[in-house]
């Protein structure tokens, strides 16, 4: 069984395995980056983050077993000395992999492995802060502006309907006024004619009437021949 025994084979012996880990963990700290295939890159990560985590703590002991693993006492000196500066505030996440595409041969894939400082961390977390602050302000001016947009176009609107409601009013009242003119002409032209009418039947001359002579009824003799008869008798 396989108890405590982490971390990959490659195809390699132990000794050989630690070997090559010892001396590819010197050479990134020592130059600060090398480029390897993915697969080592990725265990070399462990190797890396315990070496600078020892190097926080800075104690004698911590020294003497980075001195087992580092094979440079220079390298050693630098580590610990830059540790407490460079990954003081940070717990974790101390390097980096960049891929960079196939080795050509044998197409294996290759990658950077690099240390990350904390005040380049410092720097990406500020810019992030800053983008989201100025994404943010973005945001609500343009909601600002976009507001008063709707605002100044239903002002226009209201006063657009107040104007044509005024015209209205004022062409009703015009249409009245003239209605009105309309009828008082005619009225006055009917009493007019009226008047004329009246002038006319004034200044004419009186109709003469005909006289007619009056004649008294003519009585029948018929009377006379009665009473003659009468006194005959």
């Amino acid at each position: 069984m396989r108890h405590r025994k982490t971390g990959l084979k490659l195809n390699r012996t132990s000794s050989h395995r630690t070997a090559m880990f010892r001396n590819m963990v010197t050479s990134l700290f020592k130059h600060e980056r090398i480029r390897t295939t993915d697969v080592k890159a990725k265990e070399l990560r462990r190797w890396a983050d315990n070496l600078i985590t020892m190097a926080k703590r800075g104690d004698l002991h911590a020294r003497r077993q980075a001195l087992s693993i580092v094979r440079e006492k220079e390298v050693v000196y630098k580590l610990f000395a830059e540790a407490a500066k460079r990954y003081g505030s940070v717990s974790g996440g101390y390097t980096r992999i960049v891929k960079l595409g196939r080795r050509p041969g044998d197409a294996a894939p290759i990658s950077l492995i690099e240390l990350v400082f904390s005040e380049e961390r410092k720097k990406k977390k500020k810019t992030k802060k800053k983008a989201k602050g100025a994404v943010e302000k973005k945001q609500v001016a343009e909601k600002k502006e976009a507001e008063e947009k709707r605002a100044e176009e239903q002002k226009e609107a209201a006063t657009k309907e107040k104007a044509t409601e005024k015209k209205k009013d004022m062409l009703d009242k015009e249409k009245d006024v003239t209605e009105e003119k309309e009828a008082e002409v005619k009225t006055g032209s009917t009493t007019e004619d009226s008047d004329d009418l009246f002038e006319k039947q004034a200044g004419a001359p009186p109709v003469k009437l005909e006289e007619t002579e009056f004649k008294e009824p003519e009585v029948k003799d018929t009377e006379d021949d009665a009473g003659d008869s009468k006194v005959k008798e």
